[in-house]
């Protein structure tokens, strides 16, 4: 698993399960029944979302896994290796990054996840696990004492509040495995990016040099996707775009969906939202730095994107132009088109005119 040239996987692991630590009712009498509403909840958020997008699973049922931090994290570091697989192959055959190089890799990595780990709630991992390990494939992750935390802190009835989350999730399950075509263009986008990558050390040089120079001057470089974006080269740019418009597709079609079929179901839904919206907005020094380092911030705003993608485009022509986006990959919005839904529309109605 861990036999990598470029990043010491071992030391992230255990660095993230370091600044992870402190993993409050993971081992409280709590637990069991967080796994049992899960277990159950899943499958209820499964056939609202199937009812309410028609988007129907060929993965079969969905399967919850209630993990503590630090198990969330391993599965991470996992997800980690097998998507820059091509990278480090590529990185490890042009270069050599020497024992300590591999150990500062491992550092960033395993604080990045470390810190994610006592933030996330809720993932869909759809990168597939190895052949070998078939129970780990396809799962919809909850964040067991991140969940329990936040209910006791808001007091957040909990029938509620877990169906709320498993309904996001399995949301993202049905965009992944209901449309035929997205895991794999999804995977092929960031595969050319991580082909594209420039490890040229004066080139990052000067590229960090840059965006310091941006930052003094008053321009803030890191809020259209972090540190990973502003590094990025103008052809990176142009399939970062492409990933950032289907990125906030999702996001926004996960938080209308989640409204839409849990309407009747979860009364306090705008409670939950406004709660985590206060608490991400919320953050500062260096978790506000280290938000926009990563993209966080930028994350964030695809989902009130999306959402307003989704509203515009159903305004003009309900449902079924929505429909379009899931026909094919060239029906994406780019991320333009997610800032501007009139442009999608248009696009969409000259290949209706072109064709008819």
């Amino acid at each position: 698993m861990f036999d990598d040239e470029t990043v010491d996987w071992e030391m992230a692991l255990r660095i993230a399960r370091k600044v992870g630590k402190g993993e409050p009712f993971a081992e409280s009498y709590h637990w069991a029944p967080l796994v049992a509403d899960f277990d159950r909840l899943t499958a209820v958020a499964e056939a609202r979302v199937s009812e309410t997008t028609g988007l129907v699973s060929t993965a079969g049922p969905a399967r919850a896994r209630v993990v503590k931090r630090s198990e969330w994290a391993e599965a991470n570091v996992e997800s980690f290796q097998r998507l820059l697989r091509p990278l480090t192959e590529k990185l490890g055959s042009q270069s050599s990054f020497g024992s300590v190089g591999r150990q500062v890799a491992g550092l960033e990595v395993g604080t990045l996840l470390g810190w994610m780990s006592t933030r996330v709630l809720g993932q869909y991992d759809l990168l597939i696990a190895e052949d070998d390990h078939p129970d780990d494939q396809d799962l919809v992750y909850y964040v067991g004492p991140n969940v329990l935390s936040l209910e006791r802190r808001f007091a957040f009835p909990p029938e509620e509040f877990r169906l709320w989350l498993a309904l996001h999730e399995c949301t993202h399950r049905a965009q992944f495995t209901g449309v035929p075509w997205l895991r794999e263009h999804f995977l092929a986008l960031v595969e050319q990016v991580l082909d594209s990558v420039d490890h040229d050390p004066k080139r990052v040089a000067r590229a960090l040099r840059q965006i310091t120079e941006d930052l003094r001057s008053g321009r803030k470089p890191l809020d259209e996707g972090g540190l990973a974006a502003a590094l990025a080269t103008p052809a990176q740019k142009k399939i970062l775009d492409q990933i950032g418009g289907m990125m906030s597709l999702l996001e926004g079609h996960g938080d209308v969906t989640m409204d839409r079929a849990g309407a009747e179901l979860i009364p306090a839904a705008d409670r939950f939202g406004r709660v985590l919206r206060q608490r991400r907005e919320s953050a500062s020094g260096i978790v506000k730095l280290l938000q926009r380092l990563i993209g966080l911030e930028a994350k964030l705003a695809q989902y009130a994107q999306g959402e307003k993608f989704i509203a515009e485009v159903e305004r003009v022509g309900g449902p079924e132009l929505l429909e379009r986006a899931w026909q094919g990959s060239s029906w994406l919005p780019t991320l333009a088109e997610i800032r501007e839904p009139t442009s999608w529309i248009e696009r969409v109605r000259l290949s209706d005119a072109l064709v008819g």
